[in-house]
């Protein structure tokens, strides 16, 4: 199975439709498996006296309402079926995560085969019970999360009609963007061995080293925020990657999976022929007369590797030998 790659669009199309099918080209030129928005009611998202994170404050307006923020941001039914022909006209899957009722019902209606649960919503009952009953495949991401919150969460998903096998359970940090001291990249494993579950990584730092090392400890799904350019306006810009860099990340993901393998040690076709070449066989250290005796002094251990193995040294020293040998010959 290979990694599977969701490009988070997220709310970085700043509300216009021309800026989403552009995140969505990008998306296809790195080769990722989806691109991913966010479908909510800001209604029933929000109150409206909701503060916004500090980080958000830094990235916009402090005049702005979380209220205002987000209502700006919001993707209506038309935009959202115009988006999903995009991306089946460009062959990549559309995701996008609800973050309320009406948008569940809404993406369900859409046909989505896979529900991003986001880290907010891990202790929300309902909505959680919401997503359970589908009976889809889910992505269930934990930033904020202890792993008894976890196992709470999937427990409702289960009991709702979700089959564990089709729960994806990605370690997080809700930190944009995270520190590295936070990752906890540790976690992510401790997460697939308390759950017997597949297991990834939901991405938050700044750069792409964080997500190759998540793949080469076994995550089977990676999930990184992108923009067209970090220093556009809006919430999540500067947390994610430029196109160049998401480019960069794939690569070093499709790289790492092919680089481990099998899990089993031995030579590799690449290698083999290099055998005789770096290792060593047993030679004549002089000249040797047929039926004398092959003692220590008269032997050395030299390349190439196709002779007599020196593993063997035990068995040859003080054999006879059967013909005559000048210096350096194979033994």
């Amino acid at each position: 199975m290979s990694v599977f790659i969701i490009a988070e669009a997220g709310v970085n199309h700043n509300g216009s439709i021309e800026l989403a099918k552009k995140l969505i080209d990008v998306a296809v030129e790195s080769g990722v498996d989806a691109v991913k928005f966010q479908t909510f009611k800001t209604e029933n998202l929000v109150s409206k006296n909701a503060q916004k994170a500090d980080y958000q404050k830094e990235t916009t307006s402090e005049k702005e309402s979380q209220f205002d923020m987000i209502k700006k941001l919001e993707l209506d039914v038309n935009t959202h079926n115009d988006l999903i022909s995009y991306c089946n006209s460009k062959n990549i899957m559309f995701l996008s995560t609800p973050f309320d009722h009406d948008s569940i019902d809404l993406l369900n209606n859409l046909g989505l085969e896979i529900f991003k649960i986001p880290s907010g919503e891990i202790t929300n009952l309902p909505y959680l019970r919401h997503i359970g009953s589908l009976n889809k495949e889910v992505i269930l991401s934990t930033g904020m999360a202890d792993i008894g919150e976890i196992e709470d969460a999937l427990d409702i998903l289960v009991s709702s009609g979700t089959k564990k096998d089709n729960i994806t359970i990605l370690h997080a940090n809700t930190m944009y963007p995270t520190p590295m001291e936070d990752v906890n990249l540790k976690a992510m494993t401790t997460i697939g061995n308390t759950f017997d579950s597949k297991y990834g990584y939901s991405d938050h730092t700044l750069g792409i080293e964080v997500d190759i090392a998540a793949v080469a400890m076994g995550a089977s799904c990676i999930e990184k925020h992108f923009t067209l350019d970090k220093n556009m306006e809006g919430p999540d810009h500067k947390a994610s990657l430029e196109p160049s860099e998401l480019i960069s990340m794939v690569k070093a993901i499709r790289n790492i999976e092919l680089a481990l393998g099998s899990s089993i040690k031995k030579s590799s076709n690449s290698e083999r022929p290099n055998m005789k070449i770096a290792r060593k066989s047993i030679v004549a250290n002089c000249e040797i007369k047929k039926g004398e005796i092959l003692s220590e002094q008269k032997l050395a251990i030299k390349r190439p590797g196709d002779g007599i193995s020196p593993m063997r040294w035990d068995e040859i020293i003080n054999s006879i030998a059967q013909k005559n040998y000048n210096k350096d010959e194979l033994i």
